[in-house]
């Protein structure tokens, strides 16, 4: 059986919610950029510039940044347990399934750096 160690919360409930709770944050920030992308038609730098440079804009993208990690996180460290197991690759699983976690977790690290350089930087 697979511990919870690297899980993001300690129970399945909590990881569910979480899901939940980030697929509807990105699901109104794609539902604002569609939309706005379809009322002001082309844009130009300037506009995506002014757009970006508002701070509410800044702290929704920043919590659509974050629910995407988040809620990639759980899907990934699911994938992780369930296919990753002595079953498939023999005692060397635990190896491989650490190997695959730090890969992700470094991954979503990039991307929030990544991002709040984005939005944040110069």
């Amino acid at each position: 059986m697979v511990t919870q160690v690297t899980s993001f919360s300690r129970n399945g409930l909590s990881d569910f919610i979480v899901q939940r709770v980030t697929a509807y944050i990105l699901a109104a920030y794609t539902v604002f950029m569609v939309g706005y992308l379809q009322i002001n038609g082309d844009l130009s730098y300037a506009d995506w510039r002014g757009l970006f440079d508002q701070t509410w804009m800044q702290i929704f993208t920043l919590l659509a940044l974050l629910s995407t990690c988040a809620h990639a996180w759980i899907g990934m460290w699911t994938i992780g347990t369930d296919y990753i197991r002595e079953h498939y690759f023999g005692d060397g699983a635990n190896g491989i399934r650490l190997i695959y976690q730090i890969v992700c977790i470094l991954g979503l690290a990039v991307y929030v750096i990544w991002g709040l350089k984005i939005l944040w930087g110069n």
